[in-house]
C-alpha cells in the first residue's frame, strides 16, 4: 500500500473533473466513470475509495432523457474514440450536443472551471447548399457563444439586422474560399499542402489589416476540427494574461499525454505581448507541445523575440487587391441574396421566397467597385461598408412606399457606398512599418529628382496623419545630404519650410512641404560632402592607437605657459599676407590624405 502511494505521488495525473490524483495507468478508466457519473449528479469514485465533495450537476435533472444513459458502457470507450465519453472534456460543445442529442447545457460548469478566461472561436463546417451556394453553420460569435445562421433560406432583411459585423458572417471556412494570397496558400504551395495533411508548424503571419491572418487561423481550425486531428485555442493579446496561457499550455501537456492530441494556440495581435511575456511560449514551441499560430500587423524583426521567431516560420500576407476584394464582395452579394444591376438576370426562385413581403434589393456594379478601389485592400472595411450601405437603404424604406403587391425594390448606388466610407481609407501607422517605408520612398524619389512620386509619398504620408514637423526635418537633412554644394540654397529653403510649417501648421502648411519638395527633386544633386563626412568617420573609427595630438602651431595660447610650452609658435595668420599661404593644418600622419577621394579600403 505504501509502495503504490509513494509511485502515485511521483508520478500522478489530475483528473480535470474530480481534481484527485491518478496513476497514469488508471486514469483513463477513471475519467470514463468520472464523467457517466456527472450526468447523473453522482460522485466519482477516488483512487483511495473516499468519496470527493459534491459538485455541481453538469445538466439539469429535466434534460437527462432516458435514452442518454441506458446501454451506455462505463469503461469501454477509448480515448482515442470520437464517442467516448471523455471526449466530451475535451472536444468543442457542438460536437457533444450532437452525440448526447442535446442534452449538455451550452456551458459545461467542469471544464469551464478548467477553462476560465479562455475562449475557443471554433468556426463551424461548411456545407453545401442549394444550388450549389454556401451556407454557414453556427458560428461562434465572439465569448457569447451566439450563433448566426446565414444562409440564402434567410432573408437579406434579417441577415442585415442582425448584431453582427458582415465581415465575420461571411468568414469563409475552406482554402477553396480564401481569396487574395495565392502566394502563400495557392495551389501547389508548401503551405497548402502541409495545412492539407494537418502538418501545421509554427507560424508568424504579418499582413496589413484586413488582408486574412486570422481568417486563415479561423481555416486551420474548421480543418483541425472536421478530422480530429488537433485542439484550437484562440486568445488575444490585447486581452489575456501569463496565466491565461500558462493554463492554455497545461491543458495541452495533459491533451497531449492522455490523447495523443496536439494543441494549436492562436495569438492574435501577439506584438502586443512584450518580450517576457513571449519567452512563455519558447520551450513549449521548442518541444511540440503546442503550435504556435501568431498573427500581427507590425514587423516581427522588431516585435517579436528573435527566439521565437527562430522557432516559427513568417508568412508575409499582402495587402489584397482589387481582383481579390471584388470576388469577395461578390460571394457576399450572393449570400445576401442582393442582385447586381446589368449583371445578375432575375432569379425565379428569389421572386417565390419574397412571397411580397420582402424589398428586392439591387445594387450597381460601379457601387461594387468603389468599393474594392476605396478599402484600400481591407476586406474587413469592404464588407462592413457594403453592410452599412444597404442597411442605410433598407431602413429607409416606408411600409407606404410599397409597391401594389406589397413589394418594393431597393437600388444601392455609388454615392451611398461613398457616403458610408467618406474617403479613401489609406492604411498609415506613424510608429509602424508604413511610416519608415513611406519617409523611404519619399527621400528615394526626390534622390531621383521624381517630382511625382515625391508629392504623391509626401501626400500618402500627410494625408495618412503624419506629423508634418517630422516631414520637414527630412527635407532639411536631405537638402544637406543629395543636393549639398550642387545648390547651396536648397538648405536655407527647407529650413525655411519647417520654420513655416512650425508657425502655421497643417493644414495650410501641406503646400508648403509640397513646394520645398518639388525644389528638391528638381535640384541638382552632389553627394560630396556626405561620401566626404563618412570617410573622416571611417577615418576615426579606423585608427589604431592613439589619435595624433594637435600640431602645436594649431593651438591656442591664452595664458603665458601655454606660450612658453611652444602654442601657437610658428602660426601663419592668413589675413596677414596677400597671398596664399604655405602651412599644414592636419597631423604628420595624416599629411596629403583627401577625404573626398580616400576610401577606408586605401592602404
Amino acid at each position: 500500500m505504501a509502495h503504490e502511494m509513494t509511485a502515485t505521488a511521483a508520478d500522478s495525473v489530475q483528473c480535470p473533473v474530480c481534481f484527485k490524483d491518478f496513476p497514469p495507468a488508471t486514469i483513463n478508466g477513471h475519467l470514463d466513470v468520472c464523467l457517466l457519473n456527472s450526468v447523473t449528479d453522482r460522485s466519482p469514485p477516488t483512487a483511495d475509495g473516499s468519496e470527493p465533495p459534491l459538485k455541481k450537476p453538469r445538466i439539469s435533472a429535466e434534460a437527462v432523457a432516458p435514452s442518454s444513459t441506458d446501454n451506455t458502457p462505463a469503461a469501454s470507450s477509448s480515448c482515442g474514440t470520437p464517442s467516448s465519453a471523455v471526449f466530451s472534456l475535451f472536444q468543442n460543445k457542438s460536437k457533444v450536443q450532437s452525440e448526447r442529442g442535446g442534452l449538455f447545457a451550452s456551458k459545461q460548469p467542469a471544464v469551464a472551471a478548467v477553462n476560465k478566461g479562455i475562449k475557443r472561436n471554433l468556426p463551424s463546417e461548411a456545407e453545401p447548399g442549394p444550388a450549389g451556394t454556401e451556407t454557414m453553420k453556427s458560428r461562434p460569435c465572439g465569448s457569447s457563444g451566439q450563433a448566426v445562421k446565414t444562409s440564402n433560406d434567410v432573408s437579406p432583411r434579417r441577415l442585415l439586422t442582425i448584431d453582427k459585423p458582415l465581415a465575420e458572417m461571411m468568414r469563409p471556412n475552406t482554402l477553396d474560399e480564401y481569396f487574395g494570397q495565392n502566394k502563400v496558400v495557392g495551389q501547389e504551395t508548401l503551405l497548402r499542402s502541409l495545412l492539407e495533411t494537418q502538418e501545421i508548424p509554427s507560424l508568424i503571419l504579418w499582413g496589413p489589416p484586413g488582408c486574412g491572418k486570422t481568417t486563415l487561423a479561423h481555416i486551420i481550425a474548421s480543418t483541425s476540427k472536421k478530422k480530429g486531428t488537433a485542439r484550437f485555442v484562440s486568445l488575444s493579446a490585447t486581452s489575456a494574461s501569463t496565466n491565461e496561457v500558462r493554463e492554455v499550455i497545461k491543458q495541452a501537456q495533459n491533451e497531449l499525454r492522455l490523447c495523443k492530441r496536439k494543441t494549436i494556440l492562436f495569438i492574435d495581435e501577439i506584438h502586443r505581448f512584450n518580450k517576457s511575456q513571449q519567452d512563455t511560449f519558447l520551450p513549449h514551441v521548442e518541444c511540440g507541445t503546442v503550435t504556435l499560430i501568431g498573427a500581427t500587423t507590425e514587423n516581427p524583426s522588431f516585435q517579436v523575440n528573435a527566439a521565437l521567431l527562430s522557432r516559427c516560420r513568417v508568412l508575409v500576407l499582402e495587402k489584397l487587391s482589387v481582383e481579390a476584394m471584388g470576388s469577395i464582395l461578390d460571394r457576399a452579394v450572393a449570400t445576401l441574396g442582393i442582385r447586381v444591376l446589368e449583371r445578375d438576370p432575375a432569379n425565379p426562385k428569389e421572386e417565390e421566397r419574397s412571397d411580397g413581403h420582402e424589398p428586392k434589393i439591387f445594387i450597381e456594379q460601379k457601387a461594387l467597385d468603389t468599393i474594392a478601389y476605396l478599402c484600400d485592400g481591407d476586406a474587413r472595411t469592404g464588407l462592413n461598408s457594403l453592410q452599412l450601405a444597404v442597411q442605410a437603404q433598407v431602413s429607409s424604406v416606408q411600409p407606404n412606399q410599397f409597391g401594389p403587391d406589397g413589394s418594393d425594390e431597393i437600388l444601392v448606388k455609388e454615392v451611398h457606398i461613398k457616403e458610408g466610407l467618406q474617403r479613401s481609407h489609406i492604411l498609415y501607422d506613424k510608429a509602424g512599418e508604413e511610416h519608415y517605408n513611406c519617409i523611404s520612398a519619399l527621400h528615394k524619389s526626390m534622390r531621383g529628382s521624381d517630382e511625382n512620386a515625391s508629392l504623391y509619398w509626401l501626400g500618402r504620408m500627410l494625408e495618412g496623419g503624419e506629423d508634418p514637423l517630422y516631414v520637414a526635418r527630412r527635407l532639411v537633412r536631405f537638402a544637406s545630404e543629395d543636393v549639398g554644394m550642387a545648390d547651396p540654397s536648397a538648405l536655407p529653403q527647407a529650413v525655411s519650410a519647417f520654420q513655416a510649417c512650425h508657425f502655421i501648421g497643417m493644414p495650410e502648411c501641406e503646400v508648403i512641404l509640397a513646394q520645398c519638395a518639388v525644389y528638391l527633386a528638381r535640384a541638382p544633386k552632389s553627394v560630396q560632402i556626405y561620401k566626404a563626412y563618412a570617410n573622416v568617420k571611417a577615418c576615426l573609427r579606423n585608427h589604431k592607437g592613439p589619435l595624433p595630438p594637435v600640431p602645436l602651431h594649431l593651438r591656442n595660447a591664452p595664458t603665458r605657459l601655454m606660450k612658453q610650452l611652444g602654442y601657437a609658435k610658428g602660426y601663419k595668420y592668413n589675413p596677414a599676407f596677400s597671398g596664399s599661404v604655405e602651412q599644414d593644418y592636419l597631423p604628420d600622419e595624416l599629411q596629403g590624405i583627401n577625404f573626398f577621394t580616400w576610401t577606408p579600403s586605401d592602404p
